[in-house]
Parts: structure tokens; C-alpha cells; sequence
């Protein structure tokens, strides 16, 4: 997809669509869309005062032939109460007319910014909706319909004055969105196409192109490391496990500045090992890595968009297999830090394997972590699919930083508690700790107090992406599968340095 900004006076362009968007109210037929209605001969408002055009989010209009326009078609989109009105809905309705107007095979379109938002912001979140939506998660099907595509979309609306920074925007929208499709083309590949290896493979030659310097740890430099617990879950599968490291090193970094670990767990089939999962709902399993393709595309972002801060991107790889060398309930385990694991469930594994990955990355000189995983069932509990669970370690500061990031880029994630009494839950009889409580409930916060005992006094956060990773339905602007969830937020705040 081709994304241009237009010159040409709106109503002039001869398209096959002009797309824009209207917010609720009193009266939605506002700023450039009472242009267009007072060119249709007051149209728009008639559908107004009838209750057909109202401005609800996601509401959509689609008028053949519009009087007043070269256009072939007139999209109008529901942005919802202006007051409410945000980047992330935006990007929604960028997304959902992509989508709309490809299923109708529409190759081309113009998209009309119609205010809300600073002219930067608007561009961005456009081309991110735009190239988000885009996306399809059919690569495997051999009935692809070739005349279902957007070959090119045009923006309009920006003035003289506002276009610089509407091109800044547009650029790293269109950085940030084909970053996420990156992620998620990695998260929806199956597991007998990528393996721990495969993957290792794939982020070398993704950061060969991007610039990055990679690292890729065989299974001999794990086990001279001793990685004992990363080891431990990697034991039941044929396919040995890979250590993914990839820096990004600034030219000129602030002496200020922290290094940034970026851990995220790559599970790339999770059968549960010895306790095993039920069938029921296992194939979706191939998602466990949906961390660790995060944390690659992040870094495939920040090659492109240069901060002036190090990043260190670690993803262990691994699956989680019930061989008959695979390690068993009650076995106990030593990570790479020294310190003792029992395990008394060995579907608990993503915590083993960001163990060992978390202790390496402050090896590598990280001074702040944050990691990403599709940990832990709990999670969906609590927060359903809408919500990404946040947990932080005692610098509180590190992660308002984080939250503070998801707000800007409107992605939404919830902090949970990380209370001393949850500590005890995974206080060990026979080692040091054991890999999941023995309290009832809050399963999330124990997985991420077990992450947390490897980060130490390091400020530290653990992002549990389980019920965000994967969408079992399609929405209007994204298609069903992989959703590259936290890429943004994780963008935008080592940015902020």
C-alpha cells in the first residue's frame, strides 16, 4: 500500500472513495463534512435529522455517486464524542475503512483528516490504521481473490503549514505499523514453519537489514551460561532452543540515559509439557511467542526511528514439549542466577525460560527491564482481551513511564498489584521458590512476582499479553489473529529518553 498526501482540493480528486470521519453530537454535519453536504444540497444533514447519520463510533455511511464530488463513493465514519476522541480511534477508523472498502474491491482511496487531533498525530495514526488494517492473515490459503487489495490511499486535509509535520507523522506511522505487521506475520506463522531455530534465523536477517548487531545463542552457549532453567523446558523437545540477542546502539547516546532491556518470551508451541493442555483450543498454542516477535519488531521500529538511548532486545526460544526427556512436576531446577526452582507445573514454563533471559540481559548491562509474555490464563480472568496487565517492581517511576506511553499511543493496559503477601505464594519447600502459587487465585501476579525474584533491586515490568496477543474474532479495522499489542507503547517510551 502507497500512502501520499494530496494537494488537490478534495472535492476535486476523482477516486473511488473520499473517506472521513464525523463526531456525535447535536449536530455531526460539521468543519469539512458541512463543506461536502452543502455541495450535496444539504444531504447529509437530512440523514442527520433522520436518525441514519449519527456520528456513533464505528457507524458507517457509504454514499454512491455524492453530488459536489469527483469521487466515485463518500465514506463517513463515526469517530464517537469529540471529547473521547483519540489516536486509537482514529486508528480504528483508518483500519475499518481499509478493510471495508478492500472487501468491496476498492484499490484506491482518499482519506479526508477532518480535525480532532494535531496534524502530526492525525497522519501517524492514519498510516498505522491504514497499514494495520491492511494486513490479512491468509498467507497459507491458496484462494487469495488478487482483486481484493489497497493499492494506494491519498491524504488530504493538511494545509501548507501543517503538511512537515503531518510527513513526520505519516513516516513514523508507517515505520510503527509495518513493524506490528512484522510481529504479527512472525506470531501467525505455525510451529512446524518456525521453530526455535526458524525464528532465530528470521531475527538475524531482520536485523542484518536493519542495522542491528544480533547475537544468536545455541543450545551449547545456553548450557555453558547455564541456563538451567530456560534448559529445563527446552529438554522435552527435539528442536533445541535459541537465545535471540539484538542491540540497538544509538550514535550519539545521552550519558543520562539508561539501557533498556527489552526480554520477551518466545514459547513458539506450548503443548504444556508433562501437564499437558487440553486439545481443546491447543492450535492456538503457536501464539506463545507473541513476546518475543513483540520485543523483535520493537527493535526492528527503533532501528528505523534512531532514539538517542541503548537497546537491548533478549528473546529466549524454545518449545515446551512432553518428550521423554521432559522435565517432570516436583523436578528442580537451577537458573542462570544460582537460584533454585521447583516445579510443580510444567505448563508454567514462559516464567523458567524469562528467568534466565532477564538475568542475561542485565549481564548485557541493561539497567531497566521490561518484559513481554503471554504468561498466564489469569490474566484473560481479570482483564478479558481488552486490557493488558502491567506489573512493576518498587520503582513506581519506570512504570508510570510505561503507562504514561500506553495512554499517548492509546493502547490500554492496567496495573495490578505486586503486594510482599503474593511473594510467599511461590515461597519454595524444596528450593529456593517454585514456579507457581500455592495460593488460590491470582495466578497473573504470582507468574509475575516469580519473574520478578530474577530482576532484582533493576527497575523492572512485566507486561502479561495473553488475552491481547490474539484476536479470536475480527474486528472492523484488524483482521482475526495476532494483534502486535504493547509494540506501540514499548515505541513510544524509549522514545521519551
Amino acid at each position: 500500500m502507497q500512502i501520499t498526501f494530496e494537494t488537490k482540493p478534495y472535492p476535486t480528486l476523482e477516486t473511488e472513495a473520499l473517506v472521513t470521519y464525523i463526531f456525535e453530537g447535536d449536530d455531526p454535519i460539521q468543519a469539512r463534512v458541512a463543506d461536502i453536504d452543502r455541495a450535496a444540497g444539504g444531504l447529509l444533514k437530512k440523514l442527520a435529522t433522520s436518525g441514519e447519520l449519527t456520528g456513533k463510533t464505528l457507524e458507517f455511511t457509504l454514499l454512491h455517486a455524492p453530488a459536489g464530488l469527483k469521487a466515485e463513493r463518500l465514506l463517513l465514519i463515526g469517530a464517537g464524542k469529540r471529547d473521547q476522541f483519540n489516536v486509537a480511534t482514529l486508528r480504528k477508523i483508518a483500519g475499518a475503512a481499509a478493510r471495508s472498502l478492500k472487501a468491496k474491491s476498492v484499490k484506491n482511496f482518499a482519506f479526508l483528516a477532518n480535525g480532532g487531533l494535531s496534524p502530526e498525530d492525525t497522519a501517524q495514526a492514519i498510516a498505522e490504521g491504514l497499514i494495520a488494517g491492511d494486513f490479512e492473515t491468509d498467507k497459507y490459503k491458496t484462494d487469495k481473490k488478487a482483486d481484493k487489495r489497497i493499492d494506494s490511499v491519498a491524504m488530504v486535509g493538511f494545509s501548507d503549514s501543517e503538511k512537515p509535520a503531518a510527513e513526520k507523522g505519516l513516516t513514523r506511522g508507517q515505520i510503527i505499523a509495518d513493524s506490528q505487521n512484522f510481529t504479527r506475520d512472525l506470531v501467525n506463522e505455525p510451529s512446524n514453519k518456525l521453530t526455535p531455530r526458524v525464528l532465530a534465523e528470521k531475527a538475524e536477517a531482520m536485523a542484518k537489514e536493519a542495522g542491528l548487531a544480533v547475537d544468536i545463542l545455541d543450545e551449547k552457549r545456553i548450557a555453558d551460561l547455564k541456563m538451567g532453567a530456560l534448559l529445563s523446558v527446552a529438554q522435552g523437545s527435539v528442536e533445541p532452543p535459541r537465545v535471540i540477542v539484538v542491540t540497538y546502539t544509538p550514535a550519539k547516546a545521552k550519558s543520562d540515559a539508561p539501557v533498556i532491556g527489552l526480554v520477551g518470551k518466545a514459547v513458539t508451541f506450548d503443548t504444556g509439557g508433562i501437564s499437558i493442555k487440553p486439545a481443546d483450543g491447543m492450535e492456538k498454542m503457536k501464539y506463545d511467542m507473541a513476546g518475543g516477535a513483540t520485543m523483535l519488531g520493537v527493535m526492528r521500529a527503533l532501528a528505523a526511528l534512531k532514539p538517542n538511548v541503548k537497546v537491548i532486545g533478549v528473546v529466549p526460544a524454545t518449545e515446551n514439549m512432553p518428550g521423554g526427556k521432559a522435565q517432570k512436576p516436583g523436578d528442580i531446577q537451577t537458573a542462570m542466577s544460582g537460584k533454585t526452582i521447583e516445579v510443580l507445573n510444567t505448563d508454567a514454563e514462559g516464567r523458567l525460560i524469562l528467568a534466565d533471559a532477564i538475568t542475561y540481559a542485565k549481564q548485557l548491562g541493561a539497567t531497566h527491564l521490561v518484559d513481554a509474555a503471554t504468561l498466564t490464563g489469569a490474566i484473560v480472568v481479570a482483564l478479558a482481551n481488552i486490557n493488558v496487565g502491567v506489573f512493576g517492581s518498587a520503582d513506581q517511576s519506570w512504570t508510570d513511564k510505561l503507562l504514561a506511553s500506553a495512554r499517548a499511543t492509546g493502547e490500554k493496559m492496567w496495573q495490578l498489584p505486586m503486594d510482599d503477601e503474593y511473594r510467599e505464594f511461590i515461597k519454595g519447600s524444596f528450593a529456593d521458590i517454585q514456579n507457581i502459587g500455592t495460593g488460590k487465585g491470582g495466578g497473573s501476579i504470582t507468574g509475575a512476582w516469580f519473574i520478578r525474584e530474577f530482576a532484582g533491586d533493576t527497575p523492572w515490568i512485566h507486561l502479561d499479553i495473553a488475552g491481547t496477543a490474539w484476536n479470536d474474532d475480527a474486528k472492523p479495522w484488524l483482521a482475526k489473529g495476532p494483534t502486535g499489542v504493547s509494540l506501540r507503547t514499548l515505541v513510544h517510551l524509549v522514545s521519551t529518553f
